[in-house]
């Protein structure tokens, strides 16, 4: 009873109801929240120390940034779950704040557009600075097990090197990216290789536009660094994937390199296994496999989900 009450009291302010509401958008930093609520740092840090306290809010931090999201189990999940329909998505405040975070979020697009076109050419090249591309495409491929693919679908294909890996097991190989440029590149790429099961089109990560149950094969190759919501991302990804189908997500493990940040646009500087994992628990996927590649400064981990072949009661 005295967490409930805790967590209530820690809700209960305008500015912590903003937090809330403009968290439930997906993950923030101190200073994007500065910026939208228009407030002080010291001031913004204790509404978020209090509400952190609270359980209402995760914490967590990437070198000299701290990002904040909603709780995603316990009793704050519980009261998150329960306050935030209530919030007047019409309130003037409100409103202004996700005007703001419009303007954040059209920034980071932008910079991450500009790193696309001046780079789209050298992809594949300057992936391969991090770990060799063929141990991670190896390590993929035996995660996936070499079973025959009806419909699989890549999420940020870039040059569509995983569509060129996977095409002679699929029947159908569907790769989306949000960058002309690259799908520019992506449609050279499996025209050189004749790959007539293959095609790529423009697309949001977070809006598919795929129906439900639909993939046989997800994947995420070095794609969730970019993201504002990884969570959300895999979660429509679980959404198209058919039962039984198979998510798979190669991304940096936890890393220290801030110029990553700056010179090519990376949103988070690798992701924990428990992390991950815990997104696809939450979308309701089965308990991942992982595994770990050695890169030197920077490492590669690799999850591998499976969705319930029938619907757990």
């Amino acid at each position: 009873m005295e967490q409930l009450l805790a967590a209530l009291r820690a809700a209960s302010e305008t500015t912590r109801l903003r937090i809330l509401a403009l968290l439930a958008k997906g993950e923030l930093t101190v200073g994007d929240l500065v910026r939208i609520l228009d407030q002080s740092q010291p001031r913004v840090s204790r509404h978020l120390k209090l509400m952190g306290e609270a359980g209402l809010l995760d914490r967590f931090q990437e070198g000299t940034v701290v990002f904040y999201r909603l709780a995603d189990a316990g009793l704050g999940l519980a009261v998150n779950d329960a306050l935030l329909p209530l919030i007047p998505e019409d309130d003037s405040d409100f409103q202004a704040d996700l005007a703001v975070l419009a303007d954040i979020r059209a920034e980071r697009v932008q910079k991450a557009e500009r790193y696309f076109r001046a780079n789209a050419a050298e992809w594949d090249k300057i992936r391969s600075l991090y770990v060799a591309e063929a141990q991670v495409e190896a390590a993929l491929l035996d995660l996936q097990g070499g079973k025959p693919i009806g419909r699989m679908l890549d999420i940020g294909t870039g040059t569509g090197r995983m569509l060129e890996v996977f095409a002679p097991l699929s029947e159908q190989a569907l790769g989306i990216d949000v960058s002309r440029e690259m799908l520019s590149v992506a449609r050279g790429n499996l025209a050189a290789a004749d790959l007539q099961n293959c095609q790529v089109r423009q697309g949001d990560m977070y809006n598919l536009g795929l129906p439900g149950g639909s993939q046989d094969l997800v994947l995420f190759h070095q794609v969730l660094h970019f993201a504002d919501e990884p969570a959300a991302a895999i979660r429509e990804a679980a959404r198209v994937l058919a039962p039984a189908g198979q998510l798979l997500i190669a991304d940096f493990a936890p890393h220290g390199e801030e110029f990553l940040r700056e010179e090519q646009a990376h949103r988070r500087l690798g992701f924990a296994d428990e992390e991950v994992a815990q997104w696809g628990k939450n979308a309701g996927l089965d308990d991942a496999t992982i595994r770990h590649l050695d890169g030197g400064k920077l490492g590669v981990t690799i999850w591998r989900f499976e969705k319930p072949a029938t619907v757990k009661e």
